[in-house]
């Protein structure tokens, strides 16, 4: 296509599910899929050394560099591609290499404030909030950031408790006010299966560009309603 014909942001607070969901409701137009983690709009700072970076609170919404944001989704939705840059987290900055984003039928914009600014809010066709209790949300960080990033338990709680939750009451949590879905528990089998059947149509061109979330909501509360119909009959 010249342009992606879908927009879907995914936003939900830190160990939410977020990646799950994405990778879940796109998995059967997997090669028409462009994802764009907010993470890598983090600003570049360089100019900080290593100590000075790990003090930033990155889940305010000042740490991402909000402009670029906005001018590489526009850019993709006209149908060009973008340079898009890469952030390690052991580091805390930008990695020098960029990586060339090409459009595709579906955009997903993943991240804890993927619904937090307005102009980007408008480009969005579709907007997802995974809601997950905080508990099972600080058990998944812990292991992601001591696991798979390197850091140490100690520096992860404090990191936690200074800024990630007041962070998340603050700025993420309110920001799904702007959903037009709120999946619960992370990858929700029901939301996901009927969400990864809408995009498959949109990318087959069965489906619409503009997605009423009162057909949605119809929908999820139909299949509801029939589970506790089987549910009641083999009790």
């Amino acid at each position: 296509m010249a342009y992606p014909s879908f927009v879907v942001g995914i936003a939900g607070g830190t160990g939410a599910g977020k990646t799950t969901v994405s990778r879940l409701i796109t998995q059967r137009v997997d090669d028409s899929v462009t994802r764009i983690p907010i993470d890598n709009y983090y600003r570049d700072l360089s100019h900080l050394d290593l100590e000075e970076r790990a003090e930033v609170n990155y889940d305010h919404p000042d740490a991402f560099e909000w402009p670029l944001l906005r001018e590489h989704l526009e850019t993709l939705l006209s149908g060009n591609s973008v340079e898009m840059p890469q952030y390690d987290f052991e580091i805390h900055n930008r990695k020098e290499e960029r990586k060339t984003v090409e459009p595709t039928d579906v955009i997903v914009l993943e991240g804890i404030l993927a619904l937090y600014d307005e102009e980007i809010n408008d480009m969005l066709d579709l907007r997802l909030y995974v809601e997950t209790d905080a508990d099972v949300r600080i058990l998944r960080r812990i292991e992601r950031d001591v696991v798979d990033r390197g850091r140490d338990l100690e520096g992860v709680i404090d990191q936690y408790l200074s800024t990630v939750k007041p962070m998340h009451e603050q700025f993420i949590e309110p920001s799904k006010k702007h959903a037009d879905l709120i999946i619960p528990e992370g990858a929700n089998s029901m939301a996901i299966n009927l969400l990864e059947e809408k995009l498959r149509n949109e990318v087959e061109g069965e489906g619409v560009r503009t997605w009423e979330r009162e057909e949605l909501e119809r929908e999820l509360a139909g299949e509801r309603t029939a589970d506790r119909d089987a549910t009641a009959t083999t009790e």
